[in-house]
């Protein structure tokens, strides 16, 4: 079963690296390149459409079976799988669950209740985008790193 898991896990955190890849590279570079009230309209019509089942699923689901594999780890850390899979699960909740919670959620919710039209909707988006890609960089690197110790964990 265990074997299962990390495949699943795997494939979720592959998945997950690949949405955050997607925004840290050609999406918001692409906002970049737009006016700032219409990128910063964009992003916000972005952020509504993201805490939807598709994306939610796939975030929730594999830090579910990420947990599951950490506490099946921690019972068996004499074992070398286990410790990459217990490895793997902390990248997964810490740097895609806590970070999106702590970190994106709060700045996409102040982003949403501006005025993309107004002097101070427009300075703000140029402050987010700056920061908010710069953090879904590590959101990005944290599951593709999570991955990779899953996948080592199947072969050690």
């Amino acid at each position: 079963m265990t074997e299962y898991l990390t495949i699943a896990a795997l494939i979720g955190a592959g998945l997950n690296a690949g949405v955050f890849f997607s925004f840290s590279t050609f999406t918001m570079s692409g906002l970049r390149r737009l006016e700032p009230a219409t990128g910063a309209a964009a992003m916000q019509e972005i952020n509504r459409e993201a805490p939807k089942a598709p994306l939610m699923s796939l975030m929730f689901g594999t830090a579910f079976v990420s947990a599951a594999l950490m506490v099946d780890g921690l019972q068996n850390l004499d074992q070398v799988p286990a410790r990459y899979q217990f490895a793997a699960g902390v990248l997964f909740l810490v740097g895609v669950i806590m970070l999106t919670g702590m970190y994106h959620v709060p700045r996409n919710n102040t982003l949403d209740r501006l005025d993309p039209e107004t002097n101070q909707g427009q300075r703000y988006w140029e402050i987010y985008r700056q920061q908010w890609t710069r953090m879904n960089h590590v959101r990005t690197i944290a599951p593709a790193l999570a991955a990779v110790l899953l996948a080592i964990s199947l072969i050690v």
